[in-house]
């Protein structure tokens, strides 16, 4: 029987780098959420830079589900992070036990013991990830026992600290919403407002606290399929195992007073602290979203189903290269160097074999994203080249032809890939379905004219994509020649581009 992952047994294992003076450290972080992501980003990398020396401090977490500590209690904090896929074009395959959490308390059942541990004049930072729906504005009374969301629970703890005449803290919510520190920020002073609170307090919320947007970029799968063999290999069992790929960025919006609090990001340089994280925001948008956009639907209608599987694919891998390197990377040129080494690290996260990235799942809202994430792309390659990016055509070509709808039940609209249908989930999906319901019949003329209607609607692209020369006829041909000849067999022996 294989023994539980515990505070006993990483202290048999030094190889854990886990050491006595480790385990007493210091709680200088308070964090909102026991996730995935949160255990295999932050936590992360404040054990690397713990086992370095150079932070010497611990995590409180905080659980928002009802529902004990359980395994968190059971094994003193510490989990397993498994690092496995590719990293500058080697394979990753690492096992790292973290001891960076000191412990997990329940808001509902010790909310007072939360007031106490955000209390201590060690805790300096506050992180969280409560998904996108957490930072809402929520008017309720935060003296009344436990708040309900997760803005009231911060404010409350901030007025603790303030009745307390302590510092306040750096707060560097991860949630993926744009300028995330600055809405967190107006939302729990607007609160502070309702509360009626004193007007020195909430002047002390802003003057006296940090709120840093930030940006956050790692998947993290967490707990294998096959824990039970993952157990076997690592000789114990963990109930907290989570599995990561080998890259990540936390890029935070802040100056040499926030770095200076945050000394953890000392110990890996993709931990980044900017005046502006913009830069980062953007090469992610278009680099690694913006590729995904242009390739998803054409892999999917050639027969493939995750981004692993098109990157084994001979046309498609090169498809995703040449659109990455070749097409999206040339217009980043702004963002200096860091753009070309995070297009490369692109690259190696899609062919990444142990994440399943389903592309159906891909497509959700993909009319959106495109417009979003590739239409600039699009108009800044046309100024800088004189040109028409190919490959991101033929994309634009296909999101058309999966946007084609086969059939209409419950008010909801399918596409058709083979002799099997899909579920179309994108808001603009009916007007997509009145621009093909106009082509009567399938002949050039008709799906050149659809086309050129769909490239001038202003609903789906704020611009008449038209004004780009050669754009509508290119998409047309790609358009009609799948449409004759079926995705797989067009792109591997008619497609243009090849």
């Amino acid at each position: 029987m294989l023994p539980r992952l515990n505070k006993q047994h990483v202290m048999n294992n030094p190889q854990w780098g886990i050491t006595p003076d480790y385990l007493q450290f210091p709680e200088k972080v308070l964090q909102f959420g026991t996730g995935v992501l949160l255990r295999g980003l932050v936590d992360f990398l404040v054990d690397k830079a713990n086992k370095q020396g150079v932070f010497n401090g611990r995590i409180v977490v905080v659980k928002s589900t009802d529902g004990d500590a359980g395994a968190f209690d059971t094994q003193d904090g510490l989990f397993t992070t498994h690092i496995k896929g590719i990293s500058q074009g080697q394979p990753v395959d690492q096992h790292l036990v973290n001891a960076s959490i000191s412990r997990v308390l329940q808001s509902n059942a010790e909310w007072e013991a939360i007031l106490e541990a955000a209390s201590q004049p060690s805790l300096e930072i506050i992180v969280s990830n409560t998904t996108e729906v957490g930072i809402q504005y929520v008017e309720e009374d935060v003296a009344a026992g436990v708040p309900a969301s997760f803005p009231g629970k911060l404010l409350a703890i901030l007025h603790e600290r303030y009745r307390r005449k302590l510092p306040g803290f750096v707060i560097i919510p991860t949630e993926l919403i744009v300028d995330n520190g600055k809405i967190l920020k107006e939302i729990v002073i607007k609160l502070a407002g309702f509360n009626k609170m004193p007007e020195g307090f909430i002047q002390w919320i802003g003057q006296g606290n940090r709120f840093c947007n930030s940006l956050v970029d790692r998947i993290v799968p967490g707990r294998p399929k096959n824990i039970a063999e993952s157990w076997e290999k690592a000789g114990y069992e963990d109930e907290l195992w989570i599995e990561s790929e080998p890259f990540l960025l936390w890029a935070i919006e802040g100056d040499a007073g926030v770095a200076q609090k945050l000394s953890f990001h000392q110990a890996d340089d993709r931990m980044l602290i900017a005046p502006s994280i913009t830069p980062y925001r953007e090469q992610k948008l278009r680099l690694l979203n913006g590729s995904h956009t242009a390739a998803v639907t054409l892999g999917y209608l050639s027969g493939l189903n995750t981004v692993y599987e098109c990157m084994q694919d001979g046309y498609m891998r090169r498809f995703f290269e040449t659109v990455v390197l070749d097409e999206i990377l040339p217009t980043l040129e702004n963002l200096g160097p860091q753009a070309a080494v995070f297009a490369k690290d692109v690259l190696d996260r899609f062919a990444n074999p142990y994440i399943e990235h389903k592309l159906i799942s891909i497509t959700f809202q993909q009319s959106s994203k495109m417009n979003a994430r590739n239409v600039q792309t699009l108009l800044r390659y046309r100024e800088a080249k004189g040109l028409l990016p190919e490959k991101m055509l033929l994309g634009f070509a296909s999101t058309l032809l999966f946007l084609k709808p086969a059939r209409e039940q419950n008010g909801k609209f399918q596409g058709q890939r083979g002799d099997a249908f899909y579920d179309i989930t994108d808001e603009n999906a009916a007007i997509f379905a009145a621009h093909w319901k106009s082509v009567a019949k399938a002949g050039y003329p008709e799906v050149s004219a659809m086309v050129r209607d769909i490239c001038s609607d202003e609903r789906l692209w704020q611009t008449d994509l038209n004004k780009l020369p050669g754009f509508a006829d290119t998409v047309a041909d790609h358009l009609m020649g799948m449409l004759q000849n079926g995705v797989k067999e067009y792109i591997t022996n008619h497609s243009k581009v090849l």
